[in-house]
């Protein structure tokens, strides 16, 4: 990021081995998504790392593809890890060969918790190797767990037992929680992609959970739009205009109190490059420049849009604005109307509402609106392979590359560095 907030050009680095002497593959397809787990309070406890090249192989293949993707995305050494989660906890499926004395060269213990699967059976020298590992630091989680009859019920080292919702059975997850209550374990409900089943999960006494269900619209009752919503969807088509009228999208700012306070407190983040503390819109145009101030406060906007909805839904839309601005001079886009489609495209999500109804109130251009809608055209292109790439839908992402021309390492490589940009935006001060 230079001193105007503009996007600097992403580099995707030469192939490195974290210790590995075998020779590399620099041909080899790496991708790494981050789903959220999340409290009940909508708080993000840890983030899954999803590895394309880990699926569908061998345990050996799975270690290095680790390493590889590691090397591809500029993780130097492993405290690194927290390019892809901030501070946060990382949960990465672990193979059982993989746990050995070259685990801490590749996943810090601290940030990191081993998830094993649970229909496997450990040798004797593994069990010790994973006692060594807790005492390293290392949390571990067994994955996609089922009770079964006369086995015991977990191994003394989990810390996390996750459970795949949809495919247990209501009587088999009542049981399994009546089981380890009292224990210090943390259990996970996996695929929680409604809000139906968020409710059933923290009703039968699951902590955490890991799914999209915050991206889904839930309609509230008695819903009254904000006194501002007007006035801002009239700063968001102000923001538009080429040239930009920057006395009067200065004034609409500064009648909107909280977009006015979010507005500097985005600019003054690390992620603007901003070495002076701002303190009002003017400067802020000066200081960043009338490209970087269209994004600045439109993102404003979207976060007073998000309201009291958990801030992974803010999270979320913000990456998606920075891949779909960066990649949008590659297939002949405008860059600001690509970051609003990203940063828009879960506006249903933070205001209750369907796309049908949220669209036509935006004063956005038609194809953006219809990229909105869902319908497949140019302008939706990036954001259709990033709805895959986020839920770790390789084939899905495989599909959208080949009908519409996209570069996927190159994608995967700006994923990486969006999430950092998010991170250093949304954090500051925290």
């Amino acid at each position: 990021m230079n001193a105007l907030g503009r996007p600097m050009a992403t580099t995707v680095v030469p192939v490195r081995d974290f210790g590995n002497s075998g020779p590399q593959s620099t041909d080899r397809l790496c991708s790494v998504a981050r789903q959220p787990i999340l409290d009940l309070r909508g708080r993000v406890h840890a983030y899954e790392l999803v590895f394309r090249e880990a699926s569908g192989q061998d345990e050996d293949a799975a270690l290095s593809s680790w390493r590889e993707t590691a090397a591809r995305f500029c993780l130097e050494k492993p405290s690194e890890l927290k390019k892809l989660t901030g501070k946060l906890t990382a949960f990465v499926r672990c193979p059982l060969n993989a746990l050995n004395d070259q685990l801490e060269r590749v996943l810090p213990a601290s940030l990191t918790v081993l998830e094993i699967g649970s229909d496997v059976e450990m040798s004797p020298e593994q069990l010790d190797t994973c006692r060594e590992l807790k005492s390293l630091g290392y949390r571990f989680a067994l994955d996609d767990f089922q009770p079964k009859p006369g086995a015991p019920l977990l191994p003394e080292f989990a810390d996390y037992i996750k459970v795949d919702f949809a495919r247990t059975a209501l009587e088999s997850r009542r049981e399994l929680l009546k089981e380890v209550h009292g224990r210090p374990v943390q259990m996970v409900a996996m695929g929680v992609n409604t809000h139906a089943q968020f409710e059933e999960a923290r009703r039968e006494g699951f902590t955490l959970l890991e799914g999209y269900y915050f991206c889904e619209p839930v309609p509230r009752r008695n819903r009254r739009p904000p006194v501002n919503q007007m006035l801002r969807l009239d700063i968001l088509k102000a923001l538009q205009q080429h040239p930009m009228d920057l006395r009067k999208v200065s004034q609409m700012v500064k009648r909107d109190g909280p977009i006015t306070y979010q507005l500097l407190r985005l600019v003054n983040s690390p992620a603007w490059g901003i070495r002076q503390n701002v303190e009002s819109i003017e400067v802020a145009l000066v200081a960043v420049g009338e490209n970087a101030f269209r994004r600045i406060a439109t993102l404003a906007i979207a976060s007073e849009f998000n309201g009291d909805q958990p801030a992974e839904l803010l999270c979320l839309a913000m990456t998606r604005a920075r891949i779909c601005e960066t990649m949008a001079a590659k297939h002949g886009l405008d860059p600001f109307a690509q970051y609003l489609l990203g940063l828009l495209s879960l506006l249903p999500a933070m205001q209750g509402q369907p796309m049908s109804e949220v669209a036509r109130t935006l004063p956005l251009a038609d194809e953006i609106v219809e990229a909105l809608l869902g319908k497949k055209n140019s302008e939706r292109a990036t954001l259709g392979w990033l709805e895959c790439y986020e839920r770790g839908d390789w084939a899905g992402c495989d599909a959208a590359t080949q009908a519409d021309g996209l570069d996927q390492r190159e994608l995967s490589s700006v994923y990486v560095e969006a999430l950092a940009w998010t991170e250093s935006a949304l954090h500051v001060g925290a």
